[in-house]
């Protein structure tokens, strides 16, 4: 079996290495082929009947989902399988994601952003380059009427897609003191913390203090936080997006900042990437913005494939297999 591996990540897939030729154990040879995803796949591999994607660029995704009539299962280190539906890959084409591959890095970063949020590191950040001291931060951050949006201790977090990076995040919001909640598509108690489902999220946004969206890009999710979502948070409340651009209206978003109904945002997606220069998010105020780094590099990602190599082989169902249709 011919398995392209992308050259974009080191993987530890067999005792000699990506390019080599090892023995699959059912007597058979696996061929690994490292690739370039940011250009064309070489015409001698597309006989490949496995593709390993990390980083690839949408013009080589197309092209490998064209011309790689063998094919069988891709698999993405991404925990998003958007760019790989979107390249058009055949329906019997098995695809998996790499989902948990990303939960301690986005947990972290996403952390990382409310924190700056509710420190208001931001407002700071801007004193800073102006040469002022802001002292008046301060006053605010002691004020009774106002003290409680400066800290975590005792606020309301709301977890919008409560899945295995919810798992490693929501402890993290709890450790400091805040409550959380999940919203998922099936209510009850998951990791130790109450989930609603999206037809409770009028009542639980109506108390929430930072809403953390770890949304998909699905065609049910696209614009889910829009105008009507965010009239339901109260307006000191801060929104924060380590999930997809594609699930929130920017429009909306950035009217509701200039005109004040919602406290701010600290996004690390955004719909379309990289951010274009004239996008009105870049001055919105009280905007957070990191260019979609939150997920760093995948954690685990060889024992991942090897694992679903194996079970293909098997002919047992593969981790992580993303629905299609």
């Amino acid at each position: 079996m011919k398995i392209l591996v992308p050259d974009s990540l080191p993987l530890d897939l067999t005792s000699q290495g990506a390019g080599d030729t090892a023995a699959s154990g059912h007597g058979a040879r696996d061929v690994f082929v490292e690739y370039d995803g940011g250009a064309p796949l070489p015409v001698e591999h597309r006989d490949a009947e496995v593709l390993v994607a990390w980083a690839n660029t949408p013009a080589n995704l197309a092209d490998a989902a064209a011309h790689l009539p063998r094919l069988r299962w891709v698999q993405t280190l991404a925990a998003g399988p958007d760019a790989i539906l979107a390249a058009g890959f055949a329906p019997d084409v098995v695809v998996t994601n790499g989902r948990s591959l990303h939960d301690g890095p986005v947990a972290e970063h996403t952390l990382a952003l409310t924190l700056a949020a509710v420190r208001r590191l931001d407002r700071l950040g801007t004193a800073q380059r102006e040469h002022r001291w802001d002292s008046a931060l301060g006053d605010e951050q002691a004020d009774p009427a106002t003290s409680s949006r400066f800290t975590l201790h005792g606020a309301q977090v709301t977890i919008w897609g409560f899945g295995s990076i919810a798992a490693a995040l929501a402890p993290l919001y709890a450790a400091l003191g805040a409550r959380v909640t999940g919203v998922a598509s099936t209510a009850g108690d998951r990791f130790g913390f109450p989930v609603v489902t999206d037809a409770d999220l009028p009542r639980v946004l109506a108390t929430t203090d930072v809403l953390v969206s770890l949304l998909p890009a699905v065609p049910a999710t696209r614009h889910a936080f829009d105008a009507a979502r965010i009239a339901q948070l109260p307006d000191h409340a801060w929104f924060v997006n380590a999930g997809r651009g594609a699930t929130v209206d920017e429009v909306a978003l950035v009217a509701a900042l200039r005109e004040g109904r919602l406290g701010g945002a600290a996004l690390d997606v955004t719909e379309i990437e990289p951010l274009p220069a004239d996008s009105p998010l870049w001055d919105a105020p009280r905007t957070i913005l990191t260019p979609h780094v939150a997920g760093g590099r995948p954690q685990g990602a060889s024992a991942l494939v090897l694992e679903n190599l194996e079970n293909l082989r098997a002919g047992r169902p593969l981790r992580n297999v993303v629905p299609r249709g």
